[in-house]
């Protein structure tokens, strides 16, 4: 590829732009979950615009206990830890971290990226079997977070790959 398609030591000149999508993306979609959660707890008749029909509803799986961390962390800590936290912050937090480190053209950042990124992609995959296994519903929010998350995992894998072929033209 030629070099005018890179940009800051071999990243993609495409892939800020479509991180800070995706980025946005995410952070929406998890603060819109965070919100629906909390209005839940507050009124139970609380009806979010995610909530379609009885087996399409976000707020069935963002109250459920794998809405908090991942339905695991409340078998080692209480379940109102502040360690168990709604899944919809550690999105928060995730897209936050990658749309920060994402400005970084260091090895050790794209490394951070893509080990996160795989994370998220696992805590996804498991996630959607939670979905259809144990809930037996679709949430739309919820697989448009996975989406996103396997998107990230791509641009930071081509963002690794395109570092390491810059670095070994350079040294």
């Amino acid at each position: 590829m030629a070099s005018s398609s890179f940009i800051g030591g071999g990243v993609p000149k495409w892939e800020r732009g479509a991180r800070f999508g995706l980025c946005t993306f995410g952070l929406l979609l998890s603060v819109y979950a965070l919100h629906v959660e909390v209005s839940r707890e507050r009124d139970p008749d609380y009806r979010a615009m995610c909530d379609l029909a009885q087996s399409v509803s976000c707020s069935k799986v963002f109250t459920s206990r794998w809405g908090r961390g991942f339905g695991l962390v409340q078998l080692f800590v209480p379940k109102d830890s502040a360690l168990n936290q709604p899944n919809s912050v550690l999105g928060i937090i995730f897209y936050t971290l990658q749309l920060i480190l994402g400005h970084s053209v260091s090895s050790r950042a794209a490394f951070f990226l893509v080990v996160s990124s795989w994370v998220s992609v696992i805590g996804s995959l498991y996630l959607a079997a939670v979905l259809v296994f144990v809930l037996g519903d679709f949430c739309l929010v919820c697989v448009s977070t996975y989406l996103v998350n396997f998107a990230l995992l791509y641009i930071n894998l081509k963002r690794k790959m395109g570092l390491e072929r810059s670095k070994e033209k350079t040294g």
